[in-house]
């Protein structure tokens, strides 16, 4: 014996087989806010495994991690989440065999936790009246007091976080546009889409021009959004990459659900429909492009503001 401990086999021979179902999603063109010369398309985001844009980062942070030995059966991965990427981390993680251990705001959506009792995934909840911020600062205490049993993945550090739309949203939305694009249009979480598809968007299109959205106060509906003034700011975000920073109303992403609903019958969240304001806000300032932004998921996990909105 030489006193090295032997670590379980990794399941990275499993990843690729997973991550045949993330990415490479549609885009849709929105014709209730395009005209003659200015278009508006998105990315429908829920069209992946785990129904929401944040199966790209998780699919990109597990990978990392397996590639590196951070990850392994035995080791339980833990981060903090207001939902959709807790989802996803229990959707790609449980094909894979590992445990998935989540800080989730006390406040999450009845259906989110639902979805992860269902995927086994452990739920330490943290007070609501603290966000995100207070689930990661436990987060931060459980890996502390025991780095032996978690991987802390870290999301809002985590640099395969945004790197997963370097390497795949980017691409699809030059592809998928012809490299028509004039705009590029995201809300601001943890700031992995909004960063990562701009930083490759303005390597391959110089004269792109990008537009970041933030709530108009700390005090919102769209989920997992940052109020970037009065909130922490994760360390992958790049001051620099935006042309601007807008903000956008709750009030607003409510009308724009029951707008959407209306013209394609097609129900999408809260921070979607922010999505499509800030796009809507900007096609009125332009004479001719092509904006695409995201929808990172439908509303299929906010039951409460479909039931107050549609019944």
């Amino acid at each position: 014996m030489n006193g090295t401990t032997t670590r379980p086999k990794s399941r990275k021979s499993d990843i690729d087989s997973v991550g045949k179902d993330i990415g490479n999603t549609p885009l849709l063109l929105i014709p209730a806010l395009s005209s003659d010369t200015v278009k508006v398309y998105a990315k429908c985001e829920w069209d992946q495994l785990s129904g929401s844009v944040k199966a790209r980062a998780a699919f990109s942070i597990i990978r990392n991690a397996l590639d590196k030995g951070g990850l392994y059966p035995g080791k339980s991965l833990l981060d903090a989440s207001s939902g959709n990427t807790a989802i996803a981390y229990g959707y790609i993680a449980k094909a894979l065999g590992v445990d998935v251990t989540i800080c989730l705001p006390r406040n999450a959506s009845q259906r989110r936790i639902e979805m992860l009792n269902d995927l086994g995934v452990e739920i330490v909840y943290t007070s609501p009246f603290e966000g995100t911020e207070g689930a990661q600062q436990k987060a931060r205490e459980l890996f502390a007091a025991d780095p032996d049993k978690y991987f802390y993945a870290d999301q809002y550090s985590n640099e395969a976080n945004w790197q997963a739309h370097y390497f795949g949203t980017a691409p699809e939305i030059i592809e998928q546009t012809q490299g028509l694009i004039t705009h590029f249009v995201a809300g601001l979480g943890t700031t992995g889409t909004f960063i990562g598809t701009t930083k490759r968007l303005k390597e391959e299109i110089p004269h792109i021009k990008c537009v970041g959205l933030q709530p108009d106060s700390p005090m919102h509906i769209m989920e997992g959004w940052k109020h970037l003034e009065t909130a922490d700011v994760p360390r992958i975000y790049d001051v620099t990459a935006a042309d601007v920073v807008q903000e956008v109303s709750s009030e607003d992403a409510l009308e724009m659900i029951k707008r959407i609903d209306s013209a394609m019958g097609v129900r999408i969240s809260p921070s979607s429909a922010a999505n499509l304001v800030g796009a809507a806000n900007l096609a009125k300032t332009i004479e001719r492009g092509v904006i695409v932004t995201v929808l990172p998921d439908s509303i299929d996990r906010y039951k409460e503001i479909e039931n107050e909105l549609f019944n």
